[in-house]
C-alpha cells in the first residue's frame, strides 16, 4: 500500500510544480526575433496621442505597421486600466494574424506596458519593447501631488508616486527571454530622478551614456531624432544591445 501511495503523492507533486512553472511561463515559447509584428505605441500621462505621431510615421516609413493608442478617459485613471486597453489591442493585432508585437511606451506609458507584462502575460507575445523615460519607480513629482495636493492629483498620478502599491507591485525583474531597452535623458525635468526608468533585467541606457552632447528633454523624446534612431535599431532584427555610439539622426 505505501508503495502505491507514495507514487500517488510524487505524481500530485509533480503536476504541481509543471502548474507552477506553466503559470510563471519559465518555459513557455517566445515570439520569433526574425518575424517583426506591428508596433503598438502607449502615450504618457494625460494620454496625448500627438507626442508619438511622428515616431509612429517614422517607423511607417520603414515598412511597419504602427498604432497610437487612445487610451481610456484622459488617460489620468487606473493605469491597470490602460494596460487593459493595451492588451486588448495586442490580441485585437494577433486574432488578425499578427505574429507578436512590438510596444513602445512613452512616459507613464512605459509602466503601463511594464503592468500588461505582468498582469496579462505579455512577454509570451511581445516580441520587443522601448520604453521612452518611463518613471518605473516613481517620479517626485508625482509623489509631491499625492502628498500635498491629493485633490489635483487623479488616479494615475496617485500611482505613479514612488512607492505606491502599483508600483511595488511591479518591482520584480522582467521574464526571461523579454528583450526590453529602456531609455532615458539626464536632462528629464518630469521624471525625477531620470534612472527612474532603469529597470531589472532590461537594456538601461541614458541618452547621453552615448549622445553627450543631446539636452534631450522628457517632452522632447519620442521626437528626438537620436532616440527615433535608437528605437528603430532596438526593433529591428538584430541583438537587441546597447549602442557603443551616438546613433546618425533618425
Amino acid at each position: 500500500m505505501w508503495p502505491v501511495v507514495g507514487g500517488v503523492v510524487a505524481l500530485v507533486l509533480l503536476t504541481l510544480t509543471a502548474v507552477r512553472l506553466l503559470d510563471r511561463g519559465d518555459d513557455g515559447p517566445r515570439p520569433d526575433q526574425a518575424q517583426p509584428g506591428p508596433v503598438l505605441l502607449v502615450p504618457g500621462y494625460g494620454g496625448n496621442r500627438t507626442s508619438l505621431t511622428r515616431l509612429a510615421e517614422r517607423l511607417t516609413a520603414e515598412g511597419r505597421t504602427a498604432t497610437v493608442l487612445t487610451l481610456p478617459g484622459d488617460g489620468t485613471g487606473h493605469l491597470e486600466e490602460q494596460a487593459d486597453v493595451l492588451d486588448t489591442a495586442v490580441r485585437d493585432a494577433l486574432s488578425a494574424g499578427a505574429p507578436s508585437v512590438d510596444v513602445v511606451g512613452y512616459s507613464a506609458g512605459g509602466v503601463v506596458t511594464r503592468l500588461w507584462v505582468d498582469r496579462h502575460d505579455g512577454a509570451e507575445v511581445a516580441r520587443r519593447v522601448v520604453s521612452l523615460g518611463s518613471p518605473l519607480h516613481g517620479t517626485r513629482l508625482a509623489g509631491l501631488g499625492a502628498r500635498f495636493a491629493r485633490d489635483q492629483c487623479p488616479q494615475a498620478c496617485q500611482e505613479l508616486a514612488p512607492g505606491s502599491d502599483l508600483l511595488d507591485s511591479i518591482d520584480d525583474p522582467l521574464p526571461d527571454g523579454l528583450p526590453w531597452l529602456s531609455i532615458w535623458t539626464e536632462y528629464d525635468e518630469t521624471v525625477q530622478p531620470p534612472t527612474s526608468a532603469r529597470l531589472d533585467g532590461a537594456v538601461n541606457l541614458s541618452l547621453q551614456s552615448v549622445c553627450a552632447a543631446a539636452r534631450t528633454s522628457h517632452s522632447e523624446l519620442p521626437a528626438d531624432p537620436y532616440v527615433t534612431a535608437l528605437v528603430l535599431d532596438a526593433l529591428g532584427t538584430g541583438p537587441l544591445r546597447a549602442p557603443e555610439s551616438c546613433p546618425a539622426g533618425g
